[in-house]
């Protein structure tokens, strides 16, 4: 009789913890451990605005003009910058870290870049940096890239990041409102 019990318990045991829907499981998986919203500001070298610049064309098509973004779709220019970000959309608001790194535009038909950079943060909210790679579709109202890591508060943090264009002003100066959603934090 008890022989009968115990396999009877765990039976119960066994059922009860299998019973558990694949669905919730994902769904708590899938929770961002942090979830971060921040916009950075853009602002290319044109050959005349060299005092609020933060990004400069740094290679470009044969025989092209490094104070213009190339042809139709800037195809082939690679740019660099160190832009402020802040917690809002206004360029004006204190910085609470720097973007920084590079894109480079990889299609001759649309408008679409790679992106390479990092958030560095010294603040008294944020010490340390997140890093982000990834394909940017310009033309889409939102991107998703991926955070492949960092340092400090954000150490070894995985996760996306989407990009939507919050405003711009001719080719000179873009703002990008970059909502974070880690899924690994330490």
């Amino acid at each position: 009789m008890r022989l009968i019990s115990t396999l009877l318990l765990l039976l119960l045991i066994t059922v009860g913890s299998s019973s558990a829907s694949p669905t919730s499981w994902r769904k708590r998986v899938r929770e961002p451990c942090k979830r971060l919203v921040f916009y950075f500001h853009d602002i290319v070298y044109n050959g005349h605005n060299a005092k609020n610049a933060t990004a400069a064309i740094v290679g470009a098509p044969a025989m092209a003009n490094r104070t213009i973004l190339a042809g139709q779709s800037h195809f082939g220019d690679l740019v660099v910058f160190d832009d402020p970000i802040t917690l809002d959309n206004n360029l004006h608001s204190p910085p609470v870290g720097r973007a920084q790194g590079f894109y480079i535009y990889d299609k001759k038909d649309i408008f679409t870049a790679w992106l390479g950079f990092s958030f560095v943060f010294n603040s008294t909210e944020h010490k340390g940096s997140i890093n982000f790679a990834g394909a940017d579709p310009l033309m889409n109202k939102t991107r998703d890239i991926s955070v492949i890591g960092g340092t400090g508060d954000f150490f070894m943090s995985r996760g996306v990041a989407t990009l939507s264009t919050d405003a711009f002003e001719g080719e000179v100066y873009f703002r990008l409102r970059v909502e974070i959603n880690l899924f690994e934090c330490w």
